[in-house]
């Protein structure tokens, strides 16, 4: 069993380096597979979920190298369609594969997948989008099979605003005949990104980062060098954390622009931010204020940075509140909280905190991804030992977090029992 061992009450100096995002990557590392050509992907983190992807391309008949940040891969050697491994299973964004492969193959069979225990997040969006681009789609065994012998353009309106079945139907249109047109459809920096990624192998799709997106099928893509965006969830958690525990810190390889909400916030609360072309410094040095939050879809405040804002809520003078409207159960991580001396409270979708003057140290669980993150957070601003459990959730999202916050100043250390 891996902890984190924290003591905590440290003020935090000096730079920290963003990764590629986590999000993009695992939309990107699918569409891979839709290329004739090799794909040489750049920034790409060093985290679990990109680990079990690779897997999943290796399964699936590619030839994977790995140098660094750097995924060099070759899909024209792959020779199935069906996804049936625990990597699959054990990864929410494996359900891209979906996508991709009914997009070149015009089949596909893959596990069901998993994930962090946040809330619902049902797939009917994505199975709308694939029946309306022709395919005929199937759950059965515990898996979906998809099948089509031409996808064809098609108008598709979201019923509601959806990352997933944006990025999943806007894979499978990319090779179908025709146009497609999807409206409703999710903005968030990572859906652009991959638009991003497929125009460059040679799609035609516009609008990405708005509502509408368009695209004009094509009949091949071809191999292509691209390089991952940064990650905005991970640049938001150390802006947190620097602005919880106090001092000056510079997050490096970020876009600005993609931070704006947790920067408004944190302005708010009384921190001071200073943007740069690609980072942002973030200063403080008094007891922060509260504020209220609701998560809302980008550009508002992004649900995957809910958790590690109500840690910093903890301490803020005042009482904050929390509206999470995405996810139904994302305040498992309170009741954790709350063994540190934190007051916080929730009921059905709204979460009260009232700030106290500091945290005290405690064992602690992590029980999913971005609640692990936030737990580190309050282990780091708390007097005291705290030791967290559970970090393979933290490990899915934070390349070397540890380490990371050792070259701030912290003192954590990763132990195996």
């Amino acid at each position: 069993m891996k902890k984190f061992v924290i003591n905590g009450g440290k003020r935090l100096q000096g730079r920290v380096e963003i990764n590629g995002a986590k999000n993009a990557a695992v939309a990107i590392l699918p569409g891979v597979l839709m290329s004739s050509g090799v794909c040489v992907l750049e920034n790409v983190p060093d985290i679990a979920d990109v680990n079990s992807y690779i897997k999943i391309l290796e399964h699936l008949g590619c030839q994977v190298q790995r140098d660094g940040k750097t995924l060099t891969i070759d899909p024209t050697q792959v020779h199935r369609t069906d996804a049936r491994t625990e990597e699959v299973r054990s990864m929410r964004g494996s359900y891209y594969l979906i996508g991709a492969l009914l997009g070149r193959f015009g089949q596909a069979t893959v596990d069901l997948q998993g994930g962090c225990p946040i809330g619902e997040r049902p797939i009917d969006q994505h199975i709308k989008g694939f029946e309306s681009l022709g395919a005929t789609v199937a759950i059965e065994d515990g898996a979906t099979i998809s099948s089509a012998e031409h996808l064809k353009g098609a108008h598709v309106f979201f019923d509601v605003v959806t990352v997933g079945a944006t990025i999943n139907v806007m894979l499978a249109a990319t090779m179908a005949d025709g146009q497609t047109i999807l409206e409703n459809a999710a903005r968030e920096p990572h859906v652009v990104d991959l638009a991003n990624f497929l125009n460059t192998m040679g799609a035609d799709i516009k609008g990405a980062g708005t509502d509408v997106i368009r695209i004009n099928g094509v009949r091949e893509l071809k191999g292509c060098t691209y390089s991952v965006i940064p990650d905005q969830i991970e640049a938001s958690t150390y802006m947190l954390a620097a602005a919880g525990c106090g001092g000056e810190v510079e997050i490096a390889n970020v876009i600005p622009k993609h931070l704006e909400s947790i920067s408004a916030k944190l302005i708010e609360m009384g921190a001071q931010i200073e943007e740069f072309d690609d980072s942002i410094v973030v200063r403080s040095d008094k007891r922060l204020k509260a504020c209220n939050v609701k998560t809302l879809p980008y550009p508002g405040f992004p649900t995957d940075v809910q958790q590690p804002m109500t840690a910093v809520m903890t301490i803020a003078q005042g009482k904050s509140t929390v509206n999470e409207s995405i996810y139904e159960n994302r305040f498992m991580h309170l009741d954790e909280l709350n063994k540190m001396g934190a007051l916080a409270v929730f009921s059905d979708r709204i979460a009260t905190i009232i700030g106290v003057p500091s945290l005290q140290g405690a064992k602690v669980r992590a029980t999913d991804l971005r609640a692990g993150a936030a737990l580190v957070i309050a282990g780091l601003m708390a007097q005291g030992t705290t030791e967290v459990y559970d970090i393979e959730h933290i490990d899915r999202g934070y390349p070397h977090i540890e380490e990371k916050f050792k070259a701030l100043g912290a003192d954590i250390i990763r132990v195996e029992e």
